[in-house]
């Protein structure tokens, strides 16, 4: 009976109509008598307006609709887009999505930013070999609060939630639907530890190598005897990723607070570098060959020389991989710590600065903007500006670099992406504002969204094992992949194996990408950072870009002659220049059935 009271209710409430006066239901009780002026029509009804429902009604059934029609009903009208943006319609959402979670967390709209977590949370991963070479979805954990960051490891998957819970994602054998028995990958989960603020592993891009991860979590330290009660502490946990067992873990004081952890080294000298909440780097050294025997030892915590020597800068974030590590400060600064001769020379091709005496002094990178987020492969780099380039630098013996060539790039250099318009011809045009970048072992992939707010994949690099799917030859440039994305993706992992996409979407993450000034946008061609070189860092590109589609809304040949003409006046030319671009299109127009000689170029 209650649930049949709801569905009348709820199609009481949905029979719309009229929009002018307000949103409008009809009434189907019968009509008292003929209404003056209604001409003796029978069945009308009296029109109530909505705004007369309980608010508590009218959120309890709106809460019931799916949230992808929550927001397309919150457009309709501006009544509805206050009631469908409220926390009370969110909230039921929210309980009914994760009926376990009890705390919604802080912001301004906490119960729609949960909701939405939820809604949207998902890790799709799609395999390079096998026959089927599709998009396949993971458990999803019920007791996740949303997705923040994922990892794949060797055999299993972790992924970290906006609660600070690690779950631990395994593959196994499961029986199909025709009775077969098959290997399936992340099908089942369990919790692995609670309170965690980030977690790593061996930063090789081969997940062989991936055998301990370590986990920066906040712990409960037990007071002593008479004393004060327990106090929360930092510490770093060591579990085997094989079974999640804990075999080793580093308590640290309860005065230090750090929020990111990454590694770098080889096993028996693995560093730990730990960032503070105050933008400090501390490191420490483990050997990982000894931490499955049962055994205790006191390590020593050191700032590292990047904070020793540059004390007034506050590092943002850390990128690290097995010979080298990139921080970035909260001013958008990179500065580089390079321990091998080799990947130097891969990266800034010289050994001029190298000192293998002194492998932990900082390195500054020259660049135009401010830096928002990178990604460290092994030879070679990408970095993100406020403007939204990329910009690569490194080994580009694959392509991996992006930029048309397989060139090296000593100094950051931006790259572009390669298409084909409606005639088939190839166009080439600067990536901007991209979402996500991974840089791996000899390719790369940006994860990006067009104009109509769907995403792709572009990569460029390797095509070997089916690492760039749609072209097994690679690509010197990026181009577009033969993978459908998820419409929240917002990051991405490749290993030898597999191509992992996390989705998750977080409403109080707003784009932080600013326009380019008008002077970079339509100036002349500025050289590459810190180089001779001519390079377009996108200024030039993108108003060539803009002079081409006001050609193509052009009607008629002489409409687009005439428009040429004029963006040739605009163009930063010399005056020799401009006159021969003229005397050209006015010859074209004349063998075209032009007639006269046309109008008088504009004055240079």
């Amino acid at each position: 009976m209650v649930r049949r009271s709801r569905r009348r209710r709820l199609q009481r409430f949905t029979r719309l109509c009229g929009r002018e006066e307000g949103l409008r239901v009809k009434r189907s009780c019968p009509p008292c008598g003929p209404e003056p002026g209604s001409g003796g029509k029978k069945g009308r009804g009296n029109p109530v307006s909505v705004q007369l429902f309980p608010p508590e009604l009218v959120e309890h059934i709106i809460s019931f609709l799916p949230v992808r029609d929550i927001v397309a009903l919150g457009q309709t009208c501006r009544y509805f887009r206050e009631v469908c943006d409220g926390e009370g319609v969110w909230r039921r959402i929210c309980r009914r999505l994760s009926p376990r979670l009890r705390e919604q967390g802080a912001g301004a709209r906490p119960w729609k930013r949960a909701a939405i977590l939820n809604y949207t949370k998902g890790l799709y991963f799609q395999a390079f070999g096998g026959r089927r070479r599709c998009l396949s979805k993971s458990v999803a954990p019920l007791l996740a609060h949303g997705y923040r960051r994922f990892l794949p490891t060797k055999d299993h998957v972790f992924i970290l939630d906006y609660a600070g819970t690690l779950f631990f994602l395994k593959n196994a054998l499961v029986s199909s639907t025709l009775g077969q028995i098959q290997w399936k990958r992340a099908c089942r989960y369990v919790v692995l530890c609670r309170g965690a603020k980030d977690f790593a592993s061996d930063p090789r891009s081969d997940t062989v190598y991936r055998k301990y991860l370590y986990v920066l979590a906040t712990r409960e330290q037990p007071g002593g005897v008479g004393g004060p009660g327990g106090r929360a502490c930092d510490c770093v946990e060591v579990y085997l990723q094989s079974s999640g067992q804990r075999v080793f873990k580093m308590t640290f004081h309860h005065s230090m607070h750090f929020k990111q952890i990454v590694l770098v080294g080889q096993e028996t000298q693995r560093a730990l570098l730990l960032l503070t909440e105050e933008g400090k780097i501390y490191s420490l050294v483990v050997n990982e060959t000894q931490l499955d025997q049962p055994r205790s030892y006191t390590v020593q915590l050191a700032l590292r020389k990047v904070s020793r020597c540059l004390p007034h800068l506050r590092v943002a974030r850390m990128a690290s991989n097995q010979s080298s590590t990139l921080y970035i400060t909260d001013q958008g600064g990179v500065y580089f710590e390079v321990h091998t001769p080799g990947v130097y020379r891969d990266l800034f091709g010289t050994l001029h600065a190298f000192d293998p005496l002194d492998q932990q002094m900082p390195l500054a990178l020259s660049l135009p903007a401010k830096i928002l987020f990178c990604a460290l492969g092994y030879n070679h780099l990408g970095l993100v500006d406020e403007f939204g380039r990329i910009f690569m630098q490194g080994n580009n013996r694959y392509g991996q670099l992006g930029t048309g060539d397989k060139m090296d790039r000593g100094e950051p250099t931006q790259n572009f992406a390669r298409s084909r318009s409606q005639a088939h011809r190839p166009m080439v045009h600067y990536l901007q504002r991209p979402i996500a970048l991974w840089c791996g072992l000899n390719h790369s992939l940006v994860l990006s969204q067009s104009s109509d707010f769907s995403k792709e994949l572009l990569g460029c690099g390797c095509g070997a094992g089916g690492r760039l799917p749609g072209w097994p030859k690679g690509s010197a440039s990026f181009v577009k992949l033969h993978v459908k994305v998820p419409l929240c993706a917002c990051s991405l992992c490749s290993t030898r194996e597999c191509l992992y996409m996390l989705s998750s979407h977080d409403i109080e993450r707003r784009p932080t990408y600013r326009d380019l000034p008008a002077s970079k946008a339509t100036g002349t061609s500025e050289s590459t950072v810190g180089t001779g070189t001519s390079q377009d860092p996108g200024g030039t590109a993108r108003a060539c870009e803009e002079y081409l589609s006001q050609i193509h809304s052009c009607l008629t040949l002489q409409d687009r002659m005439e428009k040429m003409k004029e963006i040739v006046g605009w163009m930063p030319l010399l005056a020799a220049q401009k006159d021969f671009f003229w005397e050209a299109l006015n010859m074209l127009q004349r063998a075209a059935g032009g007639g006269g000689p046309g109008p008088t170029p504009p004055e240079s």
